[in-house]
């Protein structure tokens, strides 16, 4: 069971904030992988949910594979955009940790200028935290995150402006131009204390050959994870290979935390409450799940 005193830096966790009394409904984003163990847990965690796969048209042959990868998060924020509650949308090697439904909202649930939270980061950064413990901040990757309506109608538009921009063929970051998009149309953006899950997939050659790292895992989890990732698989090296991947990321994680990568010097001299900011970043990697 998840540690109620670890769940949030300065909130408690109650019945309103539970992520699945919170979400309207959760999409998972697939094309041909095995969804099995994810909707597993989901349906074990009470959450409504759905797989979105994608099929495979002959006009998609030269289609790069980011671009085929926001085609698909488009179709889950065009049905995020009809949902009266906010949605959490999960790519299929997307793997929680236990008693993920039980982990609090990132954000204010009320507040009405939530753009998008990210539940799992990736060179992630924290801009502030409020008396509440909740952080805005900036991550790339869109392997779990929560939209609202209006962020997700939004969010069309930054796919049409890629589609302008890039064409169908040609590769591009989309996602890490989600940040910057939302808070051009004055939302605000979330990042957890910790990662609620795992990215469980294999590295990713087409980020590698566009100068991008091609593996990229959780720094620090809310807890243990509910299932052994894919790169973890029994032919993978199973737990022996998990152990090392989670070390790796925590050091990676600490690293970026020490070289000011995660909490910059100039948000720290920006900030009213710097101390609060040091807090929330340092107390985040005080963790004995790796």
């Amino acid at each position: 069971m998840v540690s109620m005193n670890a769940i949030a830096p300065t909130t408690k966790l109650s019945e309103s904030n539970q992520l699945v009394d919170s979400i309207g409904k959760v999409f998972i984003i697939a094309y041909k992988e095995p969804t099995e163990l994810l909707e597993k847990i989901l349906s074990k965690e009470k959450f409504q949910y759905e797989v979105l796969r994608q099929q495979h048209k002959p006009e998609y042959q030269n289609y790069s594979r980011s671009y085929l990868c926001l085609m698909n998060h488009c179709n889950a924020w065009e049905k995020a955009i009809q949902e009266d509650k906010p949605t959490l949308v999960i790519e299929a090697d997307f793997v929680p940790v236990v008693d993920f439904g039980k982990l609090p909202l990132p954000f204010d649930l009320h507040q009405n200028d939530v753009g998008i939270s990210w539940l799992y980061t990736c060179a992630s950064q924290v801009y502030s935290v409020s008396e509440k413990g909740y952080a805005e901040g900036f991550s790339v990757s869109t392997v779990a995150y929560i939209v609202t309506p209006l962020a997700a109608k939004y969010l069309i538009e930054l796919a049409e402006e890629i589609n302008q921009k890039y064409g169908t063929n040609a590769y591009s970051s989309w996602d890490s131009d989600i940040d910057k998009f939302l808070r051009q149309k004055a939302l605000k953006n979330y990042i957890p204390f910790r990662n609620y899950g795992e990215h469980g997939g294999l590295p990713n050659l087409e980020h590698y050959k566009n100068g991008l790292s091609k593996t990229h895992r959780a720094d620090v989890l809310y807890g243990k994870l509910a299932f052994l990732p894919f790169y973890a698989s029994e032919e993978r090296g199973g737990k022996e290979n998990l152990l090392i991947a989670r070390i790796q990321a925590r050091f990676k994680g600490i690293a970026r935390l020490l070289l000011g990568k995660y909490l910059r010097i100039p948000v720290i001299q920006g900030s009213s409450v710097p101390t609060r900011l040091i807090s929330f970043a340092i107390r985040r990697q005080l963790s004995l799940h790796l």
